[in-house]
């Protein structure tokens, strides 16, 4: 009798063993439900850094990817575009995009790729945000910073995109404009932030 009640127990705790492991097989990741023409990657790059970490991530998933353009670009002169990046944070102003997103509404996940300014949101992503149409998307933000973080940019993009499915960004320190660091996306560096970038997207589960 005690070998019968051992093997019913064996058969039962087998059973859930298997049914544990079918389903994890058969979970679907975000990546299985999205094609990959469904995907936008935008950005944001002064120096080229950001405009890296947005190829990296398009090598992993795929889809389309744009560079954010202003209609009167910024000065060229580092400490100006500060001057006049804190000026527009101030007044509240979003300068006009020369880049254009055609047929918007076909995408279904939105990469928005940005560097910390003044530990804020740059205005010209915040342009990009209130001009679309982003409600139902999957909004996936993703920084390059001089080494103080994403300040507040995190949380404005989500206040921004509250009818849209923010997930969870990323980001990694690039260069220092400040003290003449230009672009370090390159070499070694390049290698480990594309390990960091694969690390997240499979976490996002939207790696393909």
């Amino acid at each position: 009798m005690k070998n019968s009640n051992c093997i019913n127990i064996a058969v039962v705790l087998l059973s859930l063993f298997c049914a544990s492991c079918t389903k994890a097989q058969n979970k679907t990741t975000l990546a299985d439900k999205v094609d990959s023409d469904k995907i936008l990657i935008v950005y944001l790059s002064r120096t080229n850094n950001t405009k890296a970490l947005a190829e990296i991530i398009r090598k992993q998933t795929g889809g389309a990817i744009l560079a954010l353009e202003l209609e009167k670009p910024y000065p060229t002169d580092y400490r100006q575009t500060v001057e006049q990046v804190a000026r527009e944070n101030d007044a509240g102003f979003l300068p006009p995009l020369k880049t254009k997103v055609k047929d918007i509404d076909k995408y279904e996940v939105i990469f928005v790729g940005f560097p910390t300014w003044g530990m804020q949101l740059p205005p010209p992503i915040k342009s990009f945000l209130k001009t679309n149409n982003l409600q139902n998307k999957i909004i996936i933000p993703f920084n390059t910073n001089g080494g103080y973080g994403v300040g507040s940019s995190f949380d404005t993009l989500k206040s921004l995109c509250e009818n849209s499915k923010v997930l969870k960004g990323f980001t990694v320190k690039g260069g220092i404009e400040r003290d003449g660091v230009l672009f370090v996306m390159e070499n070694e560096k390049k290698i480990l932030v594309e390990k960091d970038v694969v690390k997240w997207l499979k976490e996002i589960e939207i790696l393909k």
